[in-house]
């Protein structure tokens, strides 16, 4: 054996002694239980299936049995069919079951505990052991070496993103931290490479890998071209050749145990085939015509198609193909099917369902932002749904701050001396100026002289100077005076801004006022810099991986930074040494400061306090309780963070007109029944903002003094339920007055939008100004930002236990947020307690399926409110629509950016002339032009938006509520292309009509309030010139569109009949 196989081994003997000398006499950890989640209530659902989805499976040594995977539970039977035992159950997904070479024992992929890791059991599922222990990158795909010591996985890492690549690894099945054998493509590779599988000589090891250009993951990837190799690592030599090639892919290898041949899966015009390749000759055959779609378009995190394997005379192959167990002959001449009936239950957790009030008639503005306490701490200036307010530490009102009319007040700070107030000044028609005001109040006075895109102003100590970053705009708002990003500076008496550093951001003094520390990026990681006015004379003073801000301290002393959204306090070093800054750091001490997350850092008292913000809570803490002068002694007590502070909070008054207004004459499908609730004929009257009656004209009575609208030959329908929204709500904290993307949203009919990912200092803004009337669009419901799994700086929410999931889940809900998304925690421990955090804060969690099947049914087993987009294979079977539709968790499939190939998107862009839509006049000319005029065009089977909708209404007819989301693909029309690709899949207009309407609202929560046309509901409808019933294309010949009991017209978002009020003008008008 040459010296590469020799060097593995000893490293692998040698991290397992490591490993078990390391955890010799450690205390035992209060351990999260994936089988028995802390506070779920966990229901058995019977199943009962002669089918499956997505079966792994493998054939015993001897031949006579087989091991495969259902719904994560692994069962053993005899090879010629029969009723299968089960060896591995419970909440845990349990998969990809392989035969010991001695056919003792199994092993496989289990999260049971806490994340994906390599594990065997004895054949009877006795003696359950884990192998592996990684808690962030985590393992999949196992495969014996031949003489049963080694086994090989796939080790999977994420990028800055979730999705990521892979690593081929090699265990000793006695433990250890295991060997790295085929390396991953790169550190910021987003394309696979797994599916390991030991050569029957031991020799070698076969895998699959993206073999596209680039590193970036392609959404649909062409499966016509050469997507995925087989590729063989020798392990004597460690020479990587490639085994098999060609168009279509190849992958999920099998080698025979002869050794002379492979089977394989690739693609005939995008449809996924069982191959042969004969090793000698190198002639390719295929065997088998009709499997299940393959993952190549997508992610194959856990594989490209699930496990299969040859029987020991390397005669046939054993395979999962539409539902079934099945047999084949190496050369193609003969298949049969393996039958198996399992009879069993599954464990599903229950889901939180709050009911939420849609538009209460007043409401509490929970997300003011950039507090900032005065220099002697005894007041605080914020922003308030636009204006600027201070308010007394110590208790007492809020005043406002200045006389100003219509202009957005925003970006408070102090001057040193507590005497003046910086702020920016923004109309969207004027755009920003720097601003000054004295603290006791008054007019302000502009300080630039020339408008921008101003943001986050300080004064320097001696308040002769005021920093801010500048940037530019063209998008949601006016490309006027846009400038290249960065920090720029300007004389406190007035004048123009000069730059000082392109890039830089988030402008501070320390104590001098001939330096300036900024937070810059150095490669991956943010930085604190410092130079002087000029730009010039730069220092690194601290650099974090994973830190997303720095905040400096009065006198220099401290520098606060903010990660994973929380705030911590560490000693800042004085000169030039840069020092690595994290919360475990060991340079320097850390206090962490905040409990349940912290924005808006800032100092008071010269630094002697810190303050944050969470949600409408503004928290201080004084420095010298952080830090003591003396080394600490193992029993001293511990920081405690404060859990009280001044609230901000203030009580609003909702919007609402207060006329009646009676509709009469229009066909009105009301979403009461399931046949649609169709009243021809028919008079909708509304009292304010909600409806008072409705029915046919011969039987509702139109009051008095109403305002009588005639719909004679209008269709009307409930406003449309975009439940998985996005689209940009501010510009850099920068909420507009007007938001040409919510205009466009409700002009085609989205009168409610929930998105489960966006900024929560824009978003829930833009909601409170939308309920107070100050801007005009559809109404806003969000997670805030998401509760990401990946090591993205900015969004990265780190849970190693409840508590922490506890934290992220109390700061959302603090700023507004009725829901949480979760989003991708690598462990499913993580997962579930994202869900026990809302449940005990009674929100919806909604979860990110990712394109992983097994993912996507643990999330539905762990109980989350909602599965986001749709799960990634053709086919459901009879046990993922058993088990789903016996959970209580709903399903958001988002057609338009459905897995597994092209999409709605591309679709209807392709079938119709997005651009020619004479509704999309309110999305920026050029940006129309430029997202619709070129299209892809590709024929009907590449397209798997109407699959993935077929699969939903299986769910949807077994009572699942199934739902729209546009997902923000194209502002407005969005919404429409769902519906019209539900009924691509098999939907009739109607049911498409109630998964944007009535299911939608049930499934957020919302169906008190919106969803159909009823007594005591909102009045959100559509008026339409044609009935969607008839022909769901008809959905987007919208008329009138009634938000709130106010009427508009969609040509010019101009209210009509029910008032006076005009728009804007868009800034590119």
């Amino acid at each position: 054996m040459k010296y590469r196989l020799v060097s593995v081994i000893a490293a692998l003997l040698f991290s397992g002694a490591a490993q078990a000398q390391e955890g010799a006499g450690e205390p035992a950890k209060d351990k999260w239980d994936v089988n028995a989640p802390k506070g779920a209530t966990i229901k058995q659902v019977p199943i009962n299936v002669d089918e499956g989805s997505w079966i792994d499976v493998d054939v015993s040594p001897d031949g006579k049995s087989i091991a495969f995977a259902l719904l994560g539970d692994i069962y053993t039977m005899p090879i010629a069919g029969g009723n299968p035992v089960r060896v591995a159950e419970g909440l845990a997904w349990e998969v990809q079951p392989r035969f010991s070479p001695d056919g003792k024992r199994i092993a496989f992929t289990s999260d049971r505990g806490g994340g994906d890791n390599i594990w065997i059991m004895n054949r009877d599922g006795s003696d359950k052991s884990q192998i592996t222990k990684e808690e962030f990158r985590l393992l999949n795909q196992p495969s014996w070496s031949p003489d049963g010591r080694y086994v090989v996985a796939k080790k999977h890492f994420t990028t800055s993103r979730s999705l990521g690549t892979g690593a081929i690894w090699i265990y000793h099945v006695s433990g250890g931290g295991g060997v790295e054998l085929v390396e991953k493509p790169g550190e910021k590779h987003q394309k696979e490479l797994g599916e390991p599988i030991y050569a029957a000589d031991g020799k070698s090891i076969y895998y699959t890998k993206n073999v596209t250009p680039g590193g970036t993951f392609i959404y649909a990837q062409d499966s016509n071209s050469d997507l995925f190799n087989i590729e063989k690592y020798d392990l004597e030599t460690g020479e990587i050749t490639t085994a098999v090639s060609g168009l279509g892919g190849s992958v999920r290898p099998n080698p025979s145990p002869d050794g002379k041949k492979i089977a394989f899966v690739r693609r005939e015009t995008t449809k996924s085939k069982l191959y042969v390749k004969d090793l000698e000759s190198g002639n390719e055959r295929k065997v088998y015509d009709d499997l299940d779609q393959d993952v190549q378009e997508t992610w194959a995190v856990t594989g490209v198609y699930p496990n299969m394997d040859w029987t020991p005379d390397s005669k046939e192959i054993v395979f999962w193909a539409r539902g079934k167990i099945r047999r084949v002959a190496a050369d193609g001449s003969a298949s049969s099917v393996i039958p198996f009936q399992v009879s069993d239950t599954r464990g599903v957790a229950n889901a939180p369902h709050p009911k939420i009030a849609v538009a209460p008639d007043s409401f509490a503005a929970k997300m003011p932002r950039f507090a900032a306490v005065s220099p002697d701490g005894r007041q605080v200036v914020f922003e308030s749904l636009g204006k600027l307010y201070v308010k007394p530490m110590g208790g007492g009102s809020a005043k406002r701050l200045t006389n100003a009319g219509a202009e957005l007040e925003l970006f408070p700070s102090w001057s040193r001396d507590g005497r003046s107030i910086v702020f920016v000044g923004w109309t969207d028609a004027q755009l920003g100026q720097i601003k000054t005001v004295g603290a006791g109040g008054g007019s302000a006075r502009t300080i630039t002289n020339r408008p921008g895109h101003y943001t986050r102003p300080q004064f320097s100590p001696d308040g002769k100077t005021i920093a801010f970053e500048m940037q530019g705009g063209g998008y949601l708002t006016s490309p006027k005076w846009s400038v290249e990003d960065g920090v720029y500076q300007v004389s406190a008496s007035g004048g123009a801004p000069v730059r000082v550093l392109k890039g830089a951001a988030r402008p501070q003094y320390g104590q001098a006022s001939d330096r300036l520390f900024m937070v810059d990026r150095d490669g991956d990681k943010r930085v604190l810099i410092s130079t002087n006015l000029n730009g010039e004379a730069k220092r690194t003073h601290a650099s974090g991986e994973m830190t997303n801000d720095y905040i400096v301290s009065p006198d220099g002393q401290y520098v606060a930074f903010r990660q994973s959204y929380e705030a911590y306090v560490m000693p800042l070093m004085p000169g030039t040494q840069a020092v690595d800054v994290s919360p475990t750091s060991k340079s320097l001490p850390v206090t962490r400061v905040s409990s349940s997350g912290a924005d808006y850092i800032h100092w008071s008292n010269g630094g002697r306090q810190l303050h944050w913000s969470v949600g409408p809570t503004v928290y201080s803490e004084q420095t010298d309780r952080l830090f003591s002068n003396k080394p600490k002694s193992k029993d001293a007590p511990k920081y405690q963070a404060q859990t009280s502070g001044v609230s901000l909070e203030r009580q609003i008054a909702a919007e609402k007109p207060s006329q009646t207004v009676a509709l009469a004459g229009a066909r009105l499908v009301t979403m009461v029944e399931s046949n649609g609730g169709i009243i021809d004929d028919g008079v909708v009257v509304i009292r304010g903002n909600r409806i008072v009656a409705v029915g046919p004209r011969a039987e509702v009575s139109i009051p008095a003094g109403a305002i009588l609208v005639d719909v004679t030959g209008k269709t009307i329908i409930p406003g449309l339920i975009d439940a998985h929204a996005h689209g940009p709500q501010g510009s850099d904290e920068i909420v507009p007055q007007q938001n040409w993307s919510l205009l466009q949203n409700l002009a085609l009919g989205t009168t409610t939008l929930h998105d489960p990912s966006s900024r929560a200092s824009e978003i829930f803004v833009a909601s409170e100004m939308q309920r107070a009337g100050m801007i005009l669009g559809p109404r806003i419901f969000s997670t805030g930002e998401i509760v990401y799994g990946a090591k993205a700086a900015n969004v990265y929410a780190e849970i190693n236990n409840l508590d922490d999931a506890l934290a992220h889940v109390r700061r959302l809900k603090a700023q507004g947020g009725s829901s949480v998304k979760n989003y991708n925690q690598p462990r499913r421990e993580q997962r579930q307690q994202v869900v026990e955090a809302a449940r005990q804060e009674n929100m919806l969690v909604v979860a990110e399926g990712g394109s992983l099947f097994g993912m996507d049914m643990t999330l539905v087993a762990d109980g989350n409110s909602t599965l986001e987009h749709n799960i990634p294979l053709e086919i459901f079977y009879d046990d993922v629509v058993q088990m789903f539709s016996q959970s209580q968790t709903n399903y958001t499939p988002t057609l338009v950016v459905s897995y597994g190939g092209l999409a709605g998107d591309p679709y209807w862009r392709q079938a119709t002339n997005v651009w020619e839509n004479p509704l999309l006049v309110h999305t920026p000319p050029k940006i129309l032009a430029a997202d619709t005029v070129r299209r892809t065009k590709a024929p009907e089977s590449n397209f798997v938006d109407d699959d993935n909708a077929r699969e939903a209404k299986k769910l949807a007819d077994a009572g699942v509520k199934v739902s729209i989301g546009a997902h923000g693909q194209q502002t407005g029309i969005g919404s429409h292309w769902e519906l019209w690709s539900f009924v691509r899949g098999g939907m009739n207009p109607v049911e498409a009509l109630a998964a944007g309407t009535i299911e939608s609202a049930k499934s957020l929560g919302m169906d008190a309030d919106i969803g159909s046309l009823e007594v005591g509901k909102l009045a959100d409808m559509l008026v339409l010139d044609a009935d969607p019933t008839a022909d769901i294309r008809n959905s987007d010949k919208i008329n009138r569109v009634m938000l709130n009991g106010r009427m508009y017209d969609p040509l010019t978002m101009n209210e009509v009949e029910t008032g006076s009020r005009k728009r804007a003008p868009h800034w590119w008008e």
